[in-house]
């Protein structure tokens, strides 16, 4: 086994990170004393780095791509390893770590569960996911390693992404609550949005010695209970503003219906009572608004055409249908 292992470490001479899988951030090489002694050559291929680790410290570290003869070659990084080996001991610890400084690229985030917040415009609880992508490279291997790596053989893309992802939704829950993006808002502004969550992510990467490159929101849902309020604001705005076409007030355009759900469900006279209440209130109603001004800012064309939308929904007798639109008539 002593023999097999020796030759093993003559013909493994060449210190290098082969064909690393897109998931691979760090590596050790080596934490064989005498395989790093005996090496005859460095490469460090496009988009890897290297460090070596003496005494559980990072005593050199080498970013730039290179292919070097380690008995002629007289580069920093090999100046440090050699003096460093010609003093050791059995007891210390030594290693030789590669790692990619290639663009880590389209890692996807989302949010488990809605993010709630106040809406700033209806002022109701609003609860939004959101999804998307985001890119990053090592700022500071020597950071990273300190940080996460800690002497561990290998450590891949994939032991990063929960953390990274925790970061992530608590910074977005942060974000939201402060900048409360109004509901009707959030799909036109999602640029601006992810630009400012991402300026909130970075110190956050940085202190493990990431680089976000950039951060994108693909996608904005709001839940059912959000989306159902909002609709039924929408639905009151449309019926106000179609009472201020005909000149009469939200209230009366209630009793409108009301009167209709009455004329619906009339089963005795509870239902004949109600229809009779609001036909009395609404007949009053109509009245002032048959000798009242017509709106300078309503059209006619739309006052009429309103009319005929309550004509045809049974909200208006014809009668009460030809009076008011006669007087409409009569602006012209």
């Amino acid at each position: 086994m002593g023999i097999i292992g020796g030759l093993k470490r003559q013909l493994r001479s060449v210190v290098e990170w082969k064909d690393p899988g897109p998931d691979e951030l760090f590596s050790r090489w080596s934490e064989d004393v005498d395989e790093i002694k005996n090496a005859s050559k460095l490469i460090v291929g496009p988009g890897q780095g290297c460090l070596f680790v003496y005494e559980g410290r990072i005593a050199a570290e080498l970013e730039q791509e290179t292919m070097v003869e380690l008995t002629t070659a007289n580069i920093p990084f090999w100046t440090t390893v050699t003096r460093l080996m010609q003093a050791f001991e059995s007891e210390h610890k030594v290693g030789i770590y590669f790692f990619s400084r290639r663009a880590i690229v389209d890692q996807k985030w989302g949010t488990a569960s809605p993010v709630k917040y106040e809406e700033p415009r209806f002022g109701f609880p609003a609860a939004l996911r959101v999804h998307g992508n985001f890119s990053w490279a090592l700022e500071d291997p020597k950071g990273f390693f300190r940080a996460l790596v800690a002497g561990q053989s290998r450590y891949r893309v994939s032991d990063l992404r929960s953390i990274l992802a925790s970061r992530i939704v608590q910074t977005i829950s942060d974000y939201l609550a402060d900048a409360r993006p109004p509901y009707l808002e959030v799909d036109a502004k999602r640029e601006d949005i992810a630009h400012g969550i991402q300026a909130k992510l970075e110190p956050e990467f940085d202190k493990f010695g990431i680089r976000l490159l950039d951060f994108r929101i693909e996608g904005a849902e709001f839940d059912e209970e959000t989306r159902a309020r909002v609709n039924q604001i929408g639905d009151r705005i449309a019926a106000s503003q179609e009472a201020r076409v005909v000149e009469m007030s939200y209230a009366d355009v209630q009793r409108l219906d009301a009167l209709r759900d009455a004329a619906r469900n009339q089963s005795g006279a509870a239902g004949a009572g109600m229809a009779i209440g609001a036909g009395v209130a609404l007949g009053g109603s109509l009245a002032a608004v048959a000798t009242s001004a017509p709106s300078a800012a309503a059209s006619i064309e739309s006052r009429l055409a309103t009319l005929q939308q309550l004509l045809d929904k049974k909200l208006i007798s014809t009668e009460e249908y030809e009076a008011k639109r006669q007087r409409i008539l009569e602006t012209l």
